[in-house]
């Protein structure tokens, strides 16, 4: 009997082991509660995140525990990457967010449109929807942006009482400028006191694909009867873009 609860807790210990290895170099999943990254992510999404796609620093660790100094075999994100980074508010929530803003980069928002450097950010509308802000459902018009070439992605803006005009925001050395797609319900970079400029260090990893969603307003996963109707079964396996 002893011996079978020492193998027993051998296995659970490599098993342990492994868990952390994988969660903190290679991939890690997370939960979607919020609607600020609507429609790309919506409330209820489960995806996995690449630890591995800007290198490694404390952050990548459980706990944000200090094992690293800086930043190790750093790769520099593309604009348009949506990205899981710790708060510079507390290190230690993680937000989603699009990436918009590179170290010496100038972002402006004239009029509703996004600015990058002088130059005004592509968008074509696309149609008329409705998105959540908080529990309040909210007209908007959905755009596609491109940022650049290789990266294009739909945005929500309200049909009412838009944003209009912000202050110029000079991305400063070693930080990035980040935006929720749901444009008018995002606490993002632009709010300088909460989340502002994020740190390389911050940066967690790069979203890559959904593996779960469900609407919690229907069921959750104890309701097997409603899993037809809450499940959103056209999400999973999607690939974040």
């Amino acid at each position: 009997m002893k011996k079978k609860i020492i193998e027993n807790a051998k296995t659970l210990i490599i098993a342990l082991i492994l868990a952390i290895i994988i969660r903190s170099l290679l991939i890690q999943p997370f939960f979607i509660p919020s609607s600020s990254m609507e429609n790309t992510l919506l409330i209820g999404d489960r995806l996995f995140v690449t630890k591995y796609s800007y290198g490694y620093s404390r952050h990548s660790f459980p706990f944000s525990l200090k094992l690293l100094p800086k930043r190790i075999l750093y790769s520099e994100p593309d604009r348009g990457d949506v990205i899981v980074f710790k708060t510079p508010a507390d290190n230690r929530t993680d937000y989603i967010k699009r990436l918009i803003g590179k170290p010496g980069d100038v972002v402006q928002f004239i009029k509703g449109d996004l600015y990058l450097n002088q130059t005004k950010v592509k968008k074509e509308f696309i149609r008329k929807d409705t998105v959540f802000c908080g529990q309040e459902k909210i007209n908007v018009n959905i755009y596609r942006e491109k940022i650049n070439k290789n990266s294009e992605y739909e945005i929500a803006y309200f049909i009412n009482d838009s944003m209009t005009d912000t202050d110029t925001y000079k991305i400063p050395k070693d930080h990035y400028f980040f935006l929720g797609d749901n444009r008018d319900c995002s606490k993002d970079s632009r709010f300088l006191m909460s989340v502002g400029y994020v740190k390389k260090e911050n940066l967690v990893g790069k979203a890559r694909f959904l593996f779960f969603s469900n609407d919690g307003s229907i069921g959750n996963f104890f309701t097997f009867w409603k899993w037809h109707q809450s499940i959103r079964f056209e999400r999973i396996l999607k690939k974040i873009i």
